[in-house]
C-alpha cells in the first residue's frame, strides 16, 4: 500500500484552506503507487489527488515535475493539473512532508494491455513528445546510462542472491553500455516511467498519463523503448510483436523516427530493461520483511534484456525499415 504518511481530518482541512476547492467531505488513501503516500479527496468543488512526497523524491525536482504537467495540461494534452494555492503555489507542505493537489483523471489502467492499447500509448507518447518541445524547464536524467554502475554499487555485491549468475551478467551488461550507448539521439522531455499503471483508458480510447515523478530530459527513444519492455512482454516473458507493432506504428504517424533512433531502438530497450532490473534488484535486497510495498520481480527485467541482447534490427520489433 503506497501510503507511508498518515494524514488526519484536522490537518487535512487546515491544509485545504489554502485552496480555493471547497471543504472536505472525504478522503482515502490510494493502494497504487510505490515512491509516495497518496489520497483521493472529494470536496465540495469534486475529486483531486493529493500527493505527500517521500525521502526518496527530490524537493529540487519539484518544480519541474509539477511545472511540465501543467504545461502539458495547458496545451490539452490529458494530464493532472497542479491546483494552485490562493497564493498561487503549487506546492505546499503537510505533516511534515511536501505536498501537491492535482486533478482528478477518469479512466482505468489495463491490466492486461491489448494492441488498441498499445496503439493509443504510442499516440499519446509522440503527442507528449512534441508538447514537452517548448517547455522550459530541464532535468538530468539521474537514472540513464552514467546511473546505473554507480545504482548496482549500492547493491553490495548481492546481485546473486536475487538471482544466481546475475552479478556476472549485469557487470557484463555495463561494461558493454559503457562502451556503446547511443549518443546525438533527438531528446527533449520523457516520461522514462510509462508503466500500464501509469496510462489511464476510457471504453479502450486513452485519457491521460498520470506519475511523472521520473520525467527527465533524456533521448525521445529511450521513452518509447522503456514502453517497449513495459507494454509488449507477456505474463511467461513472451515478446508480443503485434503490440509492439501497433505502438510503434502510432508513434510514427505523429512523430517518424530519423534513421539514427531506429538503429538505435533495440541497443535502447536492452539498456532500458537494465535500468529496471537494477532498481528492481536494488528495491528486492532492501525492502525490509513485512513491508506495506511489495517489490516488484526483477526476473521478468532479465528475460526482456536477453531477449533485446538477440535483435540486430527494427524489424524484429514489428517495424518497416
Amino acid at each position: 500500500m503506497a501510503v507511508y504518511t498518515e494524514v488526519d481530518d484536522q490537518a487535512l482541512s487546515a491544509f485545504l484552506e489554502l485552496y480555493d476547492i471547497g471543504g472536505l467531505l472525504s478522503f482515502k488513501g490510494i493502494a497504487e503507487g510505490v515512491e509516495n503516500s497518496n489520497y483521493l479527496l472529494h470536496t465540495d468543488a469534486g475529486s483531486y489527488i493529493l500527493t505527500l512526497y517521500e525521502k526518496r523524491t527530490n524537493v529540487e525536482d519539484l518544480p519541474f515535475f509539477l511545472g511540465l504537467m501543467n504545461h502539458l495540461a495547458a496545451q490539452d494534452f490529458p494530464c493532472p493539473t497542479p491546483i494552485l494555492q490562493k497564493s498561487g503555489n503549487m506546492l505546499g507542505s503537510l505533516a511534515g512532508r511536501p505536498a501537491a493537489i492535482v486533478s482528478f483523471l477518469e479512466g482505468i489502467w489495463p491490466r492486461k494491455p491489448q494492441p488498441k492499447h498499445c496503439g493509443e500509448l504510442g499516440a499519446g507518447l509522440a503527442r507528449m513528445h512534441i508538447t514537452g518541445r517548448d517547455f522550459d524547464l530541464t532535468r538530468q536524467n539521474a537514472l540513464s546510462v552514467s546511473g546505473w554502475r554507480p545504482l548496482y554499487n549500492t547493491c553490495n555485491g548481492r546481485a546473486d542472491d536475487v538471482i544466481a549468475g546475475l552479478a556476472q551478467e549485469i557487470e557484463k551488461e555495463l561494461d558493454f553500455f559503457d562502451a556503446n550507448w547511443p549518443s546525438d539521439l533527438p531528446s527533449g522531455v520523457i516520461h522514462a516511467d510509462l508503466f500500464p499503471d501509469n496510462v489511464f483508458f476510457v471504453q479502450n480510447k486513452l485519457s491521460g498519463f498520470i506519475d511523472f515523478y521520473f520525467a527527465c530530459n533524456d533521448a525521445l527513444v529511450y521513452d518509447l523503448a522503456i514502453c517497449l519492455n513495459a507494454w509488449c512482454f507477456e505474463y511467461d516473458g513472451a515478446f508480443n510483436i503485434s503490440k509492439a507493432r501497433a505502438m510503434l506504428q502510432s508513434y510514427t504517424r505523429i512523430r517518424p523516427l530519423n534513421v539514427q533512433e531506429l538503429a538505435a531502438l533495440p541497443i535502447m530497450a536492452r539498456g532500458s530493461a537494465l535500468r529496471f532490473l537494477l532498481t528492481r534488484t536494488y528495491d528486492w535486497i532492501n525492502t525490509p520483511e513485512g513491508a506495506l510495498v511489495r517489490p516488484k520481480d526483477p526476473k521478468e527485467c532479465l528475460t526482456q534484456m536477453r531477449f533485446h541482447q538477440d535483435v540486430t534490427s527494427p524489424a524484429a520489433y514489428g517495424l518497416d525499415v
